[in-house]
């Protein structure tokens, strides 16, 4: 396995942990995003990481990415249903 993109980094003191930082070029080649979920595996070279999950995205992020062409005028093809008021 050899690296497209790589940066040496020093292992700093996180809380009670340790962490790396990412950089952003690396992150990219990576295609991780805050908020993405990862697994760390311990694996014979070292440890690697592994995204396990699409990045949950902040209110923010969702609504950045809201098309009112796209997704505007939705609704429920049903009708009413209940006590609903219209």
């Amino acid at each position: 396995m050899s690296p497209t993109v790589s940066a040496e980094q020093t292992i700093q003191e996180w809380g009670n942990g340790l962490a790396v930082r990412i950089t952003a070029p690396v992150a990219r080649a990576a295609h991780f995003a805050l908020g993405l979920p990862i697994r760390v595996e311990v694996v014979e070279e070292g440890v690697l990481l592994r995204a396990v999950g699409a990045p949950k995205l902040t209110l923010a992020q969702k609504l950045k990415a809201f098309d009112p062409d796209v997704h505007g005028g939705e609704a429920m093809a049903s009708g009413r249903m209940g006590n609903e008021v219209f």
